[in-house]
């Protein structure tokens, strides 16, 4: 699937693109499937394209499962026929995921989890190393910690919950109210309906003397105002940055005055292999199983970005690229 202009779903059509080669450090990948992110909608619209290079037809998506077709040259890590996922160069300009076949940078492709679908791995990538680099190194996460997650039960937040658990953290979770049971299935041990009252008061009378750490799954300043209120001093407040809102120099500067650090995913954007790394470790011990998914075909994308456009998502929307029974 192509976009030959930026603009809604209905910009997403079928395309034929040359098939791409690998170069040095990279590998070839016949993509089983794509998972579908926030970011593919704002990469369709235009709206990051401070960050990347764009041309058309432009093929969407940064999550992908699959196996190795080819490797460029020298790079022995991986070989024809590994059972892999990982992340497009999309951020790089790219033809990404929504494709028969995409390139990947090695450090960005692990191997598939044992017992895991391709569909199931599809849902990690983007996620996944957001939610752990949220968590771990952003975050700083430290056995016995106290954690919120707000948005417990979205592709991020649901991993998110996992990671703090498997690390030894206590965690809460914001949820609406036909998930609370869903986000205590990943080891949450307190669950926060964020429709049925104030979070900041609920967040306290868990955590009388505030959390460690938040990790906000849900952005648009939903909790923002009240950071001072439920991060304990020392502890640590960490948005998502593809997210809508961000802090304002304003909000971190009085946060920091109490003691408070408002930070971004995107401090540790570099090391995204090592977080794609420990976070396959972590589901290879059995310390993160998948989140909800639901698979469409590659037909349905624009429908795919319709329903993650509006934010209210369970889990994940997978792409099925091509047909895997026999893989």
């Amino acid at each position: 699937m192509v976009i030959n202009a930026f603009g809604g779903p209905e910009q997403l059509v079928w395309g034929d693109l040359p098939m791409p080669e690998p170069g040095a450090g990279e590998v070839l990948v016949r993509v089983a499937c794509a998972g579908v992110n926030p970011a593919d909608w704002k990469t369709r619209v235009g709206k990051l394209s401070a960050y990347i290079d764009y041309h058309f037809p432009f093929v969407l998506g940064f999550d992908l499962s699959g196996i190795v077709e080819a490797v460029g040259k020298g790079l022995d890590a991986l070989a024809p026929g590994d059972r892999v996922f990982g992340m497009s160069k999309q951020g790089q300009g790219r033809d990404g995921s929504y494709a028969e076949y995409c390139i990947a940078d090695a450090a960005f492709l692990t191997p598939l989890p044992t017992g895991w679908s391709f569909a199931q791995a599809a849902a990690l990538p983007v996620a996944g190393t957001t939610a752990y680099g949220g968590m771990v190194d952003v975050g700083d996460l430290q056995v016995g910690q106290s954690v919120l997650v707000n948005g417990g039960a979205g592709g991020v937040g649901s991993i998110a919950i996992q990671v703090a658990h498997a690390l030894g953290a206590r965690v809460a979770a914001t949820c609406g109210p036909d998930n609370m049971s869903y986000v205590r299935g990943f080891g949450a041990d307190h669950a926060i309906d964020y429709r049925a009252g104030d979070v900041a008061q609920a967040v306290r009378k868990w955590a009388p003397d505030g959390v460690d750490l938040v990790l906000d799954a849900v952005g648009l300043d939903s909790l923002l105002p009240s950071a001072l209120d439920i991060v304990a001093p020392g502890g640590r407040y960490v948005e998502i940055a593809t997210l809508i809102s961000q802090a304002s120099v304003e909000d971190v500067a009085h946060a920091a005055a109490n003691g408070v650090s408002i930070l971004s995913n995107m401090d540790a954007v570099m090391r995204l292999p090592q977080h794609l790394g420990g976070l396959a470790a972590l589901c290879a011990a059995g310390g993160v199983k998948p989140p909800a998914i639901e698979i469409m075909p590659l037909a349905e994308a624009g429908e795919a970005h319709r329903r993650i456009e509006g934010q209210h998502v369970r889990g994940k929307i997978i792409l099925e690229v091509a047909s895997h029974d026999d893989w």
